[in-house]
């Protein structure tokens, strides 16, 4: 099986030009033979003389020993597979070899089999009945070797195809495991194990994502790109389409602070080898032009957008030149140029279909910026057309109409009608629900949902919402994102509501610990935070907390000069109140204590010393 082995050591040495590639051995051609194709032992002819000299007598030629022949049958029956170009003829030339090969023998010729159904796609059935065929032959001393790390890396692929995502995350890292035994001890080729390893780093990436646990397929899509600067020169066009492939994972979690170096290096790479009209040049533009609209940098946004556009029109590329006109309106809104931004859109809109998604989005845009011109009638016409269209699409995309839907109930909102906003959103819900790789805008919608709850006083349906929300966030992008910690404020707001303030300290006192990680201490709505934990236990009595985190609310506002003048003497206002509540509160009154804060992974050491210091002062 040497050649076959060899075979399958060329696929690994290839690697995939995208971090969404299907495996490693996906675009790469397998080895071909240029002897006999033939699939069964062809006898030996001689050519017998047309007369016989009676002094000369030609020797019968000596039988072939058996186990020769039967050396010489596998060989070429290991060559008439090696040389089959399609899975049929593939398939054809193994059925033969069952019969002279082994099972263990058969190892390699199986995970080849699979390897190529699974680029297909076309059966994943089969492809996992070789891939487990080939690892039982392969693993059967629990050796750590390549053959079995490959194995392990297609069943994880091929359980990722069938969405039996568990099962390939546990395929996945034990391929990492035996990886990163075979880079340790050596004794294997280090560009074999890189591409293996490179194939299961972006695997894992992609089954994290459809598992909602993006935080953690953002360290696995970093382990790709490292790999890579390892393997390729510094300014290839692999490691181009790396960094970009990061920045986007980046901007996915809405981290567009992160993202913005890996998008520029991808420019640099990309203009320095293609030039500035390239079309790999065109897509980091624009993505760029969504990472400074992110960063609320939107001039700079603007001007990249631009930028692409031109190269979009001189390649002719029409599709993405109208998204790229739909962002530059959204671009133009953010920055207030609302007429502006309606003649860009009502020039798309007549180069779209009647039916089309992309009709849909653009008036959906064209309704954002109607709106924020106060037409609040001509905004709802456009956004009831978006919705009769999105209506009829749902089963066709439905993680695209949700996300339309989650768009327009934004619009509604804005024109303070919650009711229609939030049967648009619990309608966005219902459709994120059946798609498990979307749990992270399942946990955004989830967080309008209980915020709107809140605002509109339905505070007891609100509660539920926001614990979901919390939840599925954490899961998604860690449980340090700001965006839990606005939950965790929300759900404190909603306990307080509710006149229980000591569930209500325990929420404000995890968004706070939040914020001051994601945001900063000094952020706006980390002070809110401190300033909401200060209230609750205000409420409950707990004075000497109460005015110590006041004063620490003063403190921030104090850092940011004169433009919180009007803060500042608010909390100053407040302080005092607390102080006079202090003094006025009862000798023989104990104060409530708080209650222990929720295990959560986002409860830090210094939340829990809020408790401790409340026993202390009781």
């Amino acid at each position: 099986m040497r050649k076959l082995w060899s075979s399958l050591s060329l696929l690994a040495r290839r690697r995939p030009t995208s971090s969404f590639s299907k495996s490693y051995a996906s675009d790469a051609p397998f080895s071909r033979c240029t002897k006999t194709h033939g699939f069964l032992i062809r006898p030996n002819k001689f050519v017998t003389t047309p007369f016989r000299n009676m002094d000369t007598l030609v020797p019968k030629p000596s039988p072939i020993p058996s186990r020769q022949r039967k050396i010489m049958e596998k060989s070429q029956l290991e060559e008439a597979f090696e040389s089959a170009e399609t899975t049929e003829e593939m398939l054809k030339a193994f059925r033969y070899m069952e019969g002279v090969f082994d099972e263990r023998e058969l190892g390699l010729a199986s995970l080849k089999i699979g390897l190529k159904l699974d680029h297909e796609g076309e059966d994943p059935e089969k492809a996992l009945s070789f891939a487990n065929r080939a690892l039982k032959a392969l693993d059967k001393d629990n050796t750590p070797c390549l053959p079995v790390a490959m194995c392990l890396q297609l069943l994880g692929s091929v359980s990722y195809s069938l969405k039996r995502f568990n099962d390939s995350l546990g395929y996945l890292n034990r391929a990492n495991r035996v990886l990163g035994r075979l880079e340790g001890e050596g004794g294997v080729s280090v560009d074999d194990v890189r591409a293996v390893l490179h194939a299961v780093q972006l695997e894992l990436a992609n089954v994290k994502n459809a598992m909602g646990r993006r935080e953690e397929a953002l360290e696995n899509l970093r382990k790709c790109l490292e790999i890579k600067e390892m393997t390729f020169e510094e300014d290839s066009g692999e490691l181009g389409k790396a960094n970009r492939d990061l920045a986007e994972a980046y901007v996915a979690v809405l981290n567009f602070k992160e993202a913005l170096p890996y998008c520029l290096k991808a420019l640099e790479i990309h203009t320095k080898g293609l030039g500035q009209n390239s079309v790999e040049v065109a897509h980091d533009r624009k993505l760029l032009g969504i990472v400074y609209s992110g960063l609320e940098e939107h001039e700079k946004a603007l001007e990249q957008n631009v930028l692409a556009q031109r190269i979009l029109k001189n390649w002719n590329l029409n599709a993405d030149l109208l998204r790229a006109e739909v962002d530059a309106a959204n671009m133009m809104i953010a920055l207030g140029r609302y007429d502006e931004a309606v003649g860009t859109l009502t020039g798309v809109v007549q180069q779209t279909e009647k039916d089309s998604e992309t009709r849909a989005l653009v008036l959906i845009s064209m309704a954002k910026a109607l709106c924020n011109q106060e037409k609040f009638a001509e905004c709802k016409r456009c956004l009831e057309v978006s919705l009769g269209i999105l209506d009829r699409r749902e089963r066709i995309s439905p993680v695209e109409v949700a996300e339309a839907y989650s768009e327009i109930s934004m619009q509604y909102e804005t024109m303070n009608e919650f009711e229609t906003a939030i049967s648009l959103l619990k309608r966005t819900l219902a459709l994120l629900e059946k798609e498990p790789q979307e749990q992270h805008s399942e946990g955004s919608v989830s967080a309008r949902i209980g915020w709107l709850l809140l605002l509109t006083g339905k505070v007891q349906q609100a509660i539920p919402y926001l614990e979901s929300a919390a939840e599925r966030l954490k899961d998604s992008f860690g449980p340090k994102h700001f965006g839990v910690g606005y939950i965790y404020n929300n759900l404190g707001a909603a306990y307080l509501e509710l006149d229980r303030p000591q569930s209500a300290a325990q929420m404000f006192a995890v968004a706070k610990d939040i914020m001051d990680v994601a945001l900063g201490p000094h952020h706006a709505d980390t002070i809110e935070a401190c300033q909401n934990l200060s209230k609750a236990y205000g409420e409950m009595g707990s004075y000497v907390l109460a005015i110590e985190f006041q004063q620490q609310v003063i403190d921030a506002w104090e850092s940011h000069g004169a433009s919180a003048e009007d803060e500042l003497r608010e909390a100053q206002r407040l302080l005092e109140e607390l102080k006079k509540k202090a003094r006025g509160a009862s000798a023989n009154e104990f104060p409530m204590k708080a209650l222990p804060l929720p295990h959560t992974p986002a409860t830090s050491r210094d939340s829990q010393q809020h408790v401790q210091l409340h026993k202390e002062e009781c």
